[in-house]
């Protein structure tokens, strides 16, 4: 997922169909010259509706799209038959995506399975033919319904990821390199800070034929709550995340205050994040004579912890045992 295609907000003006118009018709045959009502209803208009997708990874496919609109319900006619249902437009979607009304903010529904369907936007009724409005004092009813209208307006679809593991740090912390390390990912990695600029997915292959998803989110710096840096644009997808690896590098001036920096713009973008488990990871260990190691150990935070280097594999088959068993626990 380059810059340049990955995603994860857009705009979009939805309708849904209006319903068919129920029909006025009379039956005339030669044995019956005054057979009555005979109008049928109309169709139903066509859905607005949501397909989770675990194929599309971004919302790159509808970043040109402006405007959704679902068919019209046809008409009813004559021998009680009833109008054809308007199409629905189908709009599939990532997992972790939302739909929230533009209007309101409101989050409306999210899709997070694999084709899951869920209905935005219901079309509108058809109309009752005049068969349905004879009566023993009005045979001859010469009216019908109309159409029930569709519903429309600015919807934003955006997407959170869904990952079992988040990685969460500085920019320059080591996060790209690990998550290309443990997994088939590539993402771009650069000695310079905000190297990853989008999000990027892996899949962690682990023992026995199993494995769990790991998301590298850009980095984060004092302040991303309030907009700072890349800010609320990718703290979003954090949310997602089962597991949360902080990945702080040994080389860190103070690890314990950069621990706590990270924790507090977490809780200031959402305390709810802070109920989700975490783990320490210090990476580039490899930089650190064992000497070294053992005196940093006695100013680390009091949580879960491991050191790492993604450069000599060390401690690499440890993370992954401690990362599935909390995944799984």
């Amino acid at each position: 997922m380059g810059e340049s295609n990955f995603i994860d907000y857009v705009k979009i003006f939805c309708k849904s169909g209006k319903g068919g118009a129920g029909s006025v018709h009379l039956r005339h045959e030669k044995s019956k010259p005054r057979g009555g009502p005979d109008g049928g209803n109309g169709g139903r208009g066509g859905h607005v509706v949501i397909k989770g997708n675990k194929q599309l990874w971004t919302l790159l496919h509808l970043k040109y799209t402006k405007h959704i609109i679902a068919k019209d319900g046809e008409k009813g006619s004559s021998n009680l038959c009833t109008g054809a249902d308007g199409n629905d437009a189908l709009i599939e979607v990532p997992l972790g995506t939302i739909i929230k009304n533009f209007e309101t903010k409101e989050t409306e529904l999210e899709i997070t399975e694999d084709g899951e369907v869920k209905v935005m936007m219901s079309g509108g009724r058809g109309g009752m033919g005049n068969h349905h409005f004879k009566t023993s004092t009005h045979q001859t009813p010469r009216f019908a319904q109309p159409g029930e209208q569709g519903t429309e307006g600015w919807k934003i679809f955006e997407l959170k990821l869904l990952a079992d593991v988040g990685l969460v740090g500085f920019p320059n912390a080591g996060k790209s390199t690990l998550l290309s390390v443990v997994s088939a990912a590539k993402p771009e990695i650069a000695d310079y800070p905000f190297t990853t600029l989008v999000p990027n997915l892996g899949v962690v292959a682990y023992r026995e034929h199993r494995s769990f998803v790991m998301a590298d989110i850009p980095g984060i710096i004092e302040g991303a709550s309030e907009g700072k840096g890349l800010g609320l644009r990718f703290l979003r997808h954090i949310e997602r995340n089962s597991l949360l690896l902080f990945i702080i590098p040994i080389n860190s001036k103070n690890i314990k205050k950069e621990y706590e920096i990270l924790l507090n713009e977490l809780k200031t973008y959402n305390p709810e994040l802070l109920d989700k488990k975490i783990i320490l990871a210090i990476s580039k260990s490899d930089l650190m004579p064992e000497n070294e190691i053992k005196k940093i150990k006695k100013n680390i935070p009091k949580i879960p912890f491991i050191f790492i280097s993604s450069h000599t594999g060390s401690g690499l088959m440890e993370l992954k045992d401690v990362l599935w068993r909390e995944l799984n626990s």
